[in-house]
């Protein structure tokens, strides 16, 4: 689940409600061979709905931010 905290998640045997899902098909090569498969996306795990509930606000990874400045000396 893309944007979950480290130490939330789902396991085997949840009932795993997922509202408004953006199905996208994959489709990727490397070395000869081709890989093909489905993603569901969601905006947030925060719309989930995990055994009848929704998780905590702690299931949501926090913020990062990365700079970086390709024009700056090594």
């Amino acid at each position: 689940v893309y944007n979950a905290a480290p130490a939330w998640g789902v396991t085997v045997g949840d009932a795993l409600g997922v509202p408004d899902p953006v199905l996208t098909q994959h489709q990727h090569q490397h070395q000869g061979q081709t890989f093909s498969f489905l993603g569901i996306r969601v905006s947030s795990p925060l719309s989930l709905v995990v055994n009848g509930r929704r998780p905590p606000g702690s299931a949501l990874a926090p913020p990062r931010l990365a700079l970086s400045n390709p024009s700056a000396p090594l």
